[in-house]
């Protein structure tokens, strides 16, 4: 059977999902708003569209699949703004649809674990945001929805070694805080899985086995490296701009049972740890 996948806002994680579907045959198109991206996408066998909906809908309407990665801004969710109609009148074609959201939407939750029955709280405007594109989405007639609540990603090129390198990375220290993260190939493989065994109206939690402090794998990456890491700072001393002092109002560990016990997933990275030594072993085989 022929599968097409339209990557809405084709970024980081849609790439890793592409390069899983790619070998088995799969037709992909991605959507830029940088036409210098283009021969980048052409090497990667992906079609590239620019964000323009007489440019999308030809791909719309003869996929099988649809990925949503574009988040939303203030003005609220970019891909419904464009194409709501157009992706509600395919909704009883479509396969599978898949929005990437976060696990920011369930807001502080003092340390403690959350899945994914917990209540939607977001102790900041991004979470607040992507509540209301998660129940926008929802609100689509018999669209097959998938929503994906992403911890922290990380993976080759999107780590803390560059920093912890160069000098910039700051070990910083908040009693209590603790965050999920999820390495991004790990990302790709429930992607796959969910597309291979669809549950619609079903949200999934994407992260690792191992929420930690984010002091802490600054202080592995450092080790790995060979280098003295940064010294201990106080979170009421940082001079954190808004954006990064934000990630800090929310404390969570993220519980990931259903991608397992839904999916069969068996992580790759199921830890910060595992993750790291991977990224750097594939950095040191490339140089």
């Amino acid at each position: 059977m022929d599968h097409t996948l339209l990557s809405l806002g084709h970024g980081y994680s849609a790439g890793y999902l592409a390069q899983r579907l790619r070998p088995k045959g799969w037709k992909i198109a991605g959507t830029t708003r940088d036409p210098d991206k283009f021969r980048d996408f052409h090497a990667q066998g992906i079609t590239p569209l620019l964000w323009d909906r007489e440019a999308i809908l030809p791909w719309l309407e003869n996929a099988s699949h649809v990925l949503i990665s574009a988040g939303p801004t203030e003005d609220g969710d970019p891909t419904l703004a464009l194409l709501k109609a157009d992706i509600a009148a395919q909704a009883t074609r479509l396969d599978w649809v898949g929005y990437l959201s976060t696990t920011g939407v369930y807001g502080d939750a003092q340390g403690n674990w959350v899945d994914e029955s917990a209540p939607l709280t977001p102790a900041t405007e991004r979470g607040r945001r992507r509540v209301r594109a998660e129940t926008a989405w929802s609100s689509i007639p018999e669209l097959p929805l998938h929503i994906f609540r992403l911890a922290g990603i990380y993976g080759p090129g999107r780590g803390p070694f560059s920093k912890v390198r160069d000098g910039t990375a700051r070990r910083i220290i908040k009693p209590g805080q603790v965050f999920s993260r999820i390495h991004v190939e790990d990302i790709a493989q429930v992607l796959e899985a969910s597309m291979q065994h669809p549950r619609p109206g079903t949200a999934y939690n994407l992260c690792d086995d191992d929420p930690a402090p984010p002091q802490d794998v600054i202080l592995h990456a450092a080790t790995l490296l060979g280098i003295d890491p940064p010294p201990e700072l106080p979170f009421e001393e940082a001079d954190l701009p808004p954006m990064a002092r934000s990630f800090y109002a929310e404390s969570k560990r993220v519980r990931n049972d259903r991608i397992k016990s839904d999916l069969g997933i068996v992580l790759k990275y199921p830890d910060y740890r595992s993750g790291l030594a991977a990224i750097l072993a594939d950095e040191q085989a490339k140089q």
